[in-house]
């Protein structure tokens, strides 16, 4: 079988997959804008294709972010021609459509089948728009309108794939019918094996400071610390939970861009806003053991989250971040939001403990309940990594599933 990958920043959510495919014998190919290399393994090849404008200045803002799809999928269209014109004929084409590279590509081979990832569909109402109060649009009455245009790439998608893959049941369901009937749900999967509980993990930092498991250690991880995920409850509950825990050490992954919604007021990050905030209300001492960790290599962010005694993962209504899979796969007692869709993994007093995501004074008050219960984070850790083997295993349930749906489009 012939597989063509389709992904922006390939491999992204295919890492696994792509690779998989060709240790079973597929021939594998990805297009792609930029990519990040894979594990060694069963060669997948790689085809750059790149755009030759870039967006019309003053173009209507609502048109914007269609136009740079359709510039993407111009693109990508004509690196499939010089495919096609070198004998390359895939059985099945596989596609993140959120950059609108595979909008085109079923002209160019019609009896390929074709699965699109469904990460996510827009909603006005129900999700992440309008979610929190405290950073509303600035078009509210617009916003409808320019979701609808946002989801276009979504709709034209939809209308000539074969199927689709959501990685959790809330994901799947903000998808419009007929269309959420052809998504199957798998997730991405977590290496729970590489990714188990270790005690003798420790970091070193600069200055001298070694953490190990027998220190107190919060954890909180951001791809970019901004209020999609909650940096900024998350940052108002430290002054609470250092006052309360002189031996607590607070470790903060993140980068400081945007990775979702609107970027702060020019010249400034949301980290610096909320560093700014909540900084007075805390001592010299207490603020030395708040540590900012930036963007880590993973095999370090794994030792992160064996470190930690308890870890806090706070999101709007959104895409499930890997990371709280991760979390539960080391075995971490998590503090997390009663948000979709966490609900899918945390349930509360069994993987880990939800709380109202804008309730500052809740989380805080878990986060240190849960300090002192030794029994109770030993039960939480065991029975959230218990979960994520069952569900959310890459080797044995994921992959295979995800193999599975390819197989099936075909």
């Amino acid at each position: 079988m012939k597989v063509l990958f389709v992904h922006q920043n390939f491999p992204g959510q295919f890492q696994h997959l792509a690779p998989a495919l060709a240790a079973q014998g597929c021939e594998v190919r990805a297009l792609h804008m930029r990519s990040v290399p894979l594990p060694e393994g069963p060669a997948v090849e790689m085809v750059r294709y790149q755009p030759s404008q870039g967006s019309t200045p003053g173009v209507h803002p609502w048109a914007r972010e269609f136009e740079s799809k359709v510039i993407r999928a111009e693109a990508a269209f004509r690196a499939a021609l010089n495919l096609r014109a070198e004998g390359f004929e895939p059985d099945v084409i596989v596609a993140h459509p959120g950059w609108g590279e595979a909008l085109f590509l079923k002209d160019v081979w019609p009896r390929a089948k074709v699965g699109i990832y469904c990460e996510f569909y827009y909603r006005a109402v129900g999700a992440d728009t309008g979610f929190d109060p405290e950073f509303p649009s600035a078009d509210a009455p617009g916003e409808v309108c320019r979701l609808r245009l946002k989801n276009i790439s979504h709709d034209m998608h939809m209308a000539f794939a074969d199927g689709g893959l959501s990685p959790t049941d809330w994901q799947a369901s903000t998808f419009p019918q007929p269309f959420r009937d052809r998504i199957h749900v798998a997730h991405d999967g977590i290496d729970t094996q590489a990714i188990a509980p270790n005690p003798l993990a420790w970091l070193a930092f600069k200055g001298g400071l070694r953490l190990t498991r027998d220190d107190e250690v919060i954890t909180f991880v951001n791809r970019n610390l901004e209020p999609y995920r909650g940096c900024h409850i998350f940052m108002r509950a430290l002054p609470q939970i250092l006052r309360q825990r002189p031996q607590a050490h607070v470790l903060i992954v993140g980068g400081q861009g945007v990775s979702y919604g609107a970027a702060p007021a020019a010249g400034k990050t949301w980290k610096q806003i909320f560093v700014d905030e909540v900084r007075p209300q805390m001592t010299h001492q207490d603020w030395a053991r708040v540590h900012f960790l930036g963007e880590l290599p993973h095999h370090q962010f794994v030792t992160l989250l064996q470190l930690s005694r308890v870890h806090v993962y706070l999101t709007y209504p959104f895409v499930l971040s890997w990371s709280l899979l991760e979390a539960m796969s080391a075995g971490a007692a998590i503090v997390a939001s009663d948000t979709a869709p966490v609900r899918e993994v945390i349930t509360h007093n069994d993987t880990g403990r939800l709380v109202d995501f804008f309730n500052v004074g809740a989380l805080a008050d878990e986060v240190c309940a849960l300090l002192d219960d030794t029994a109770g984070r030993q039960k939480l850790g065991a029975t959230a990594r218990m979960l994520a083997q069952e569900r959310y295993d890459l080797k044995t349930v994921c992959l295979p599933a995800q193999q599975a749906w390819v197989q099936g489009l075909r």
